[in-house]
C-alpha cells in the first residue's frame, strides 16, 4: 500500500507539475524526454540513452555525479551514495550515512552493490559510467543515464525527480522560480543594441579549443544574443589559432578551464598571452578577456542557473548593470 501510495502521489505530481514551464533556451541533452508513465507495480521513463528504465522504489537512491546528487536533493530526495565531487567541487554536507562511492570517473562498483540501491543516477557523458550499464543491468539495480547541457535539461531533470518525490513546492522554487530569473535576464538582454562578438575557449593543461553551445556557458552566450567565432571558424573547435583569433579580433573572450586550473592558465599565458599580438586584441586591450568563474560555467549551475545569465549579461551589456537583479 505504501508503495502504492507513492506511484500515485508521483502521478498526481505529474499533472500538477504539466503545463508549468516554458523553457527558455534549447535542451542540449535528452533528459527532456525523460516522461514519467505508470508501469507495472511502478514508474517508467526512457533514460538519456534511450534505456527502457522502471523504478518501483527510489528510497535508495546513489549518484555517480555531485551535481545529479544535488538535484535529487534539491527535489527532497535523501542519498545512500555519491562520488566524491559533490563535496569537493559541490560542498554537499552529506552527513556520516551517506557513502562516497568513488570518483565520477572511476565509481567503484563494490561500493554501490554494498549500498543496495533501488536507482542509481548516472552521467551519460562519462564514459566509464556508461560504461557500468550492463553490470548494473545483470545486478538487476534500476538505473538512469542523464544529460544536462543546458538548463532545459536541469529543469527537466528536477521536474522529473519532483515528480517521483512528490513535492511539486521544490520544482516551482529550484525550477520555475530559476526559469523566472533567467526570462527577465533575456528580456532585457533582448532589448540591448547590437550582438557583441565572443570567442569562449576552454583551456587545459596542454591546449585550448573553441566552444559553442555544446557547452553551458555557451549556451548562455547563444540566449544572450552574442557572436559566437566558433560557429563561424570550425577549425577553432580542434584548436585555438592566434592567427584567426586575430583575424576576428573579438569583442569578448571568455575562458573555462578543465582540470587543473593552475595548469591551464599556465598554457594560456605560455601560448598566447606572452604573444604581443595577443595584447593588441580589442578585448584584451578594453579589459573584456574574462575569466569565468567554475562554480557557475563549469560546474552545473543548477539553482544558481539564473546568476549564471546574470553574470555574463551584464559583461555583454554594461548598459544594462543595475537593471539586472
Amino acid at each position: 500500500m505504501k508503495q502504492f501510495q507513492k506511484i500515485l502521489c508521483a502521478v498526481l505530481a505529474a499533472v500538477l507539475l504539466t503545463g508549468c514551464s516554458s523553457v527558455p533556451a534549447e535542451s542540449g541533452g535528452a533528459a527532456a524526454d525523460a516522461v514519467l508513465a505508470p508501469a507495472a507495480g511502478g514508474i517508467a521513463f526512457t533514460d538519456a540513452l534511450d534505456h527502457e528504465v522502471t523504478l518501483e522504489s527510489w528510497e535508495r537512491v546513489v549518484s555517480l555525479y555531485g551535481s545529479f546528487a544535488e538535484t535529487w536533493l534539491l527535489a527532497g530526495g535523501t542519498l545512500a551514495g555519491t562520488t566524491e565531487d559533490a563535496v569537493s567541487e559541490r560542498g554537499l554536507d552529506l552527513g556520516e550515512a551517506v557513502a562516497v562511492v568513488g570518483t565520477v570517473k572511476e565509481p567503484g562498483m563494490e561500493e554501490i552493490l554494498a549500498l543496495a540501491p533501488d536507482f542509481v543516477i548516472l552521467s551519460a557523458d562519462v564514459a566509464s559510467q556508461v560504461k557500468l550499464h550492463g553490470a548494473l543491468e545483470e545486478a538487476g539495480i534500476p538505473h538512469a543515464y542523464y544529460r544536462v547541457d543546458a538548463f532545459a535539461d536541469y529543469l527537466a531533470m528536477l521536474k522529473q525527480f519532483c515528480e517521483l518525490t512528490g513535492r511539486a513546492d521544490l520544482y516551482q522554487k529550484n525550477g520555475l522560480a530559476v526559469q523566472k530569473r533567467i526570462d527577465a535576464v533575456l528580456a532585457a538582454a533582448e532589448a540591448a543594441e547590437g550582438a557583441p562578438s565572443v570567442l569562449l575557449i576552454r583551456a587545459y593543461s596542454t591546449g585550448a579549443k573553441a566552444k559553442g553551445d555544446d557547452n553551458l556557458a555557451g549556451v548562455i552566450l547563444r540566449d544572450l544574443g552574442a557572436d559566437n567565432l566558433a560557429d563561424r571558424y570550425e577549425s577553432l573547435l580542434e584548436d585555438v589559432s592566434l592567427e584567426e583569433v586575430i583575424a576576428a579580433d573579438p569583442d569578448f573572450i571568455f575562458i573555462t578551464t578543465m582540470g587543473a586550473e593552475d595548469k591551464a592558465l599556465a598554457f594560456m599565458a605560455e601560448t598566447f598571452e606572452e604573444n604581443p599580438a595577443w595584447a593588441g586584441l580589442s578585448a584584451v586591450k578594453n579589459g573584456d578577456y574574462v575569466m569565468l568563474p567554475k562554480e557557475l560555467f563549469h560546474y552545473k549551475p543548477n539553482t544558481r542557473w539564473g546568476e549564471s545569465y546574470a553574470y555574463l549579461a551584464e559583461i555583454l551589456y554594461p548598459e544594462l548593470a543595475g537593471q539586472i537583479q
